[in-house]
């Protein structure tokens, strides 16, 4: 990760925890199993991506590892989405699997914030600033639309505030998931 490193172990153990959960989860129905696992998937991979470079450097195997196991999640996610009813679902599946490809082919050239090379240059980092741009957006009104319907407007005008069941907490976790890409973002 190119932030600071509070930023990344702050990310590690949000997604690492996510992850966990999922993997709990992950029990059940066929449908539920593919979104769950891919959701363990993700979270677990934004926390081994997240870890600071200063403990890990990820480079070289990091980014080509990276890239195929999320490129094929994302492939994965793609052909699930043709003629299911959680077509919204996968598709989402795949866009933050394609992002953690973006990021990690990111991390190929250059490190960013605080690394320097050799001769003490500092590296800029590789995103592409308008496609970098285009996947925050994304992942801000992912993450709006999430809240909005994990705490719904009519509960807190009336003052209550729902208790959260498993729905809740899967919501709960997406949402944790969300804000994470969008921090990771952030550091490229």
């Amino acid at each position: 990760m190119h932030g600071p490193p509070l930023v990344g172990w702050l990310l590690v153990t949000l997604c690492a925890l996510t992850g966990a959960y999922c993997l709990l989860r992950i029990r059940g129905a066929a449908e539920r199993r593919r979104a769950t696992g891919a959701d363990a998937l993700m979270g677990l991979g934004m926390a081994v991506m997240a870890v600071p470079s200063a403990v890990l450097d990820q480079r070289p195997w990091g980014p080509p590892l990276f890239g195929v196991v999320f490129g094929a999640a994302g492939l994965r996610a793609l052909l699930l989405s043709r003629g299911t009813t959680a077509q919204a679902h996968h598709l989402h599946h795949a866009v933050g699997a394609f992002a953690m490809v973006y990021m990690a082919l990111s991390m190929t050239g250059g490190g960013g914030g605080g690394h320097t090379g050799h001769g003490g240059a500092a590296h800029v980092p590789a995103g592409t600033p308008l496609l970098t741009g285009l996947l925050m957006v994304y992942f801000a009104v992912y993450v709006v639309r999430t809240m909005a319907h994990l705490v719904p407007a009519v509960a807190i005008a009336a003052g209550e505030l729902p208790i959260p069941g498993r729905a809740e907490l899967t919501n709960a976790c997406r949402l944790s998931m969300g804000i994470g890409m969008l921090a990771m973002l952030l550091t490229l």
